[in-house]
């Protein structure tokens, strides 16, 4: 019955068109009429019934009667589209006239799927139906691009109001910008903290509009070239979004040839730009093209490694060149901070490039991140063959601070070595702490360099300290060598406390290094003055004549031990105020206490001349003492 039903309704159709047409033409226009306005009138079903014979005059040469149909629905779809074509504003201005066109799109290449089906089908009129569909084609290609590149024209200005595709959020923005203008203030961005959003670039509407486009271009052959249109079309966007991040396009080899003090400052737009490009602008980039080219793979994929490779590459060609550049110990942690964004960005771009056009360039996001990887260990290594190279031709006058030493520290510990690179480096191994002493606490991941980061410092710390302790072996005198390893251990302790590396290293490396530095202070003391106090010690003999004598005697040796000892150490040099505070306090400890026993027991036996053998009262002691390690010249 519903196909009675359907049959009466079109054969009432090709009534009215006959009775009202007066001619072939009109009769036609009046069939596309009623096919526009019900979906069950389509051009084909009413052609056939009108000629259910394949009568009437076979134009295009010889095609014969069954050619007749498609003819005639042909004409009309071509005058529907010619119209659609003269248009000298976009289709998709108008939502009725984008259903209508996509109608006739739609009709059209089911005609052309029955003129290949139809063994009899005339091959010329096969022809022109391909001819009119490289028009639509090309015309569906000019209103996919700018949908996507000024999607606002596509369509009249919305109402003032909440819109289709605004969130409560996007609302709220509105009304401070509203606020904002009323007061006269410029807005300013505020710097991205949280890389979990996705931006959307296009309004739904927009993107409904472009996968119908996509649809229709992909259905009749034209897929690569639609991916293309949205390369085109997009990746200008990708790239302005790149440009406003602040970061210029480099080669390698102009970033391998320019000073390290520019590239330092764009590093660091480096690190923001890859964070925001590879964490908000790709993802939303791969989301809008699942959306735009839904069920339509493999032109989705194709369309998102178009878009963003060229954008990528740039990004990673600035990482390629900073990795190739010098390995001087003072870029470290620069290349360091670009190594740790990279390695950490590594795993969540397998399902962003999973596919096969895209998957080159996660392979480029690898190759890099191990080109950085391997400039971080060429980096450690060169530091250590500079350190071995530094002979031990000549001792530091006064035992004071070696130049090596400062310059090994300074590279390591004033690099800018921040809290998050701390976090992300605390993955080191559970034996990482051991600090130096025997060669590297754990062994070196070559593919994870800053995995074993403290392995690496603690290792270079040992060389340095090895380094310096064949240095200390140039002074004849040992007290000299403990001042001089002592200066220098203090610096040491000193910078990996204010670089805040102590946080890295671990405790027990700080506390084995510490330890090393007591043991030179004590080797000091012991070396320097433990015959001095030891002059000073009586035993258990009583107060006697002999004693008295004895007593005599030993001051004067005392004295003469403390007169060389105060000239020749008069010109050694402490450090710093510190560790010069610390020597001093540490001999007045040692020495005070038993000379002011010695004089004072002195003083109390019965000679008169008792007075004349005590050179030094204990408070000239002390102020010779307190003067020591003043780096003067020798008196």
């Amino acid at each position: 019955m519903a196909e009675n039903g359907e049959e009466r309704l079109i054969n009432a159709v090709l009534q009215i068109a006959k009775a009202l047409g007066r001619t072939d033409t009109m009769t036609e226009d009046i069939i596309k009429q009623f096919s526009d306005f019900d979906g069950r009138l389509s051009l084909d079903k009413l052609a056939v019934r009108r000629d259910p014979g394949g009568g009437g005059g076979g134009g295009g040469g010889g095609g014969g009667e069954d050619s007749v149909p498609f003819e005639r629905t042909l004409r009309a779809l071509d005058r529907q589209i010619s119209h659609f074509m003269g248009l000298n504003r976009l289709i998709w201005s108008d939502s009725d006239d984008a259903d209508k066109f996509l109608e006739a799109v739609d009709d059209l290449l089911d005609t052309i799927r029955d003129l290949d089906a139809h063994p009899a089908a005339n091959k010329q009129l096969l022809a022109s139906a391909d001819e009119l569909l490289q028009r639509c084609v090309l015309r569906l290609e000019d209103e996919f691009r700018s949908l996507i590149e000024r999607p606002d024209a596509a369509a009249p200005p919305p109402p003032r109001g909440p819109r289709a595709y605004d969130s409560e959020e996007s609302e709220g923005e509105e009304e401070e910008e509203e606020a904002d203008e009323g007061e006269g203030q410029i807005p300013i961005a505020r710097p991205v903290t949280d890389y979990d959003i996705v931006i959307d670039a296009l309004p739904p509407g927009s993107v409904s509009d472009l996968h119908e486009i996509a649809a229709r271009m992909v259905a009749a052959g034209f897929g690569r070239d639609c991916s293309e249109a949205y390369v085109l079309a997009r990746r200008g966007f990708v790239e302005e979004s790149m440009a406003r991040l602040g970061l210029r396009p480099r080669t390698a080899e102009e970033v391998q040839a320019a000073p390290w003090a520019a590239l330092e400052d764009e590093i660091s737009r480096w690190i923001r730009a890859f964070q925001m490009v590879f964490r908000i602008l790709i993802p939303s980039e791969r989301r809008l093209c699942d959306r735009v080219f839904d069920g339509l793979a493999p032109f989705g994929d194709l369309a998102f490694a178009g878009a963003c490779r060229a954008p990528a590459l740039q990004l990673l060609s600035f990482a390629d060149g900073v990795a190739a550049a010098s390995r001087a110990p003072d870029r470290l942690f620069r290349v360091v901070d670009m190594y740790e964004v990279v390695r950490d960005l590594l795993p969540g771009l397998d399902p962003l490039f999973a596919d096969h056009y895209s998957a080159a360039l996660r392979a480029e996001v690898a190759t890099v991140c191990k080109a950085l990887g391997s400039s971080i260990r060429g980096i450690f290594m060169e530091l250590e063959n500079l350190i071995r190279r530094d002979p031990a031709r000549a001792a530091v006058p006064g035992g004071g601070l070696h130049p090596i030493t400062p310059f090994v520290s300074d590279s390591l510990f004033t690099g800018g070595f921040n809290t998050a690179t701390h976090a992300r480096a605390m993955d080191k191994p559970a034996d990482a702490s051991r600090g130096a002493g025997a060669g590297p606490a754990a062994p070196v991941d070559p593919d994870r360099p800053t995995s074993s980061l403290a392995v690496h410092i603690a290792w270079i710390m040992d060389v340095l300290e090895r380094n310096l302790e064949a240095k200390s072996k140039i002074y004849p005198d040992p007290s000299l060598s403990c001042v001089f390893l002592l200066n220098n251990g203090r610096y040491i302790i000193q910078k990996v406390k204010d670089s805040e590396l102590e946080v890295l290293l671990g405790d027990e490396w700080m506390r084995r290094m510490m330890a090393r530095v007591r043991r030179w202070g004590g080797e000091y003391q012991r070396a320097t003055w433990g015959k001095v106090v030891a002059v000073l010690h009586l035993g258990s003999a009583g107060a006697t004549a002999a004693t008295a004598k004895s007593m005599k005697e030993r001051l004067r040796i005392f004295n003469n031990y403390f007169e060389e000892i105060c000239r020749e150490q008069s010109g050694w040099v402490a450090a710093d105020e510190q560790v010069r505070a610390e020597l001093r306090v540490s001999v007045l400890e040692m020495v005070l206490p038993p000379y002011r026993s010695f004089v004072g027991r002195l003083k109390g036996m019965p000679d008169a001349g008792r007075d004349k053998y005590v050179k030094y009262t204990p408070d000239d002691v002390e102020a010779r003492i307190n003067r020591l390690f003043e780096g003067t010249v020798k008196k």
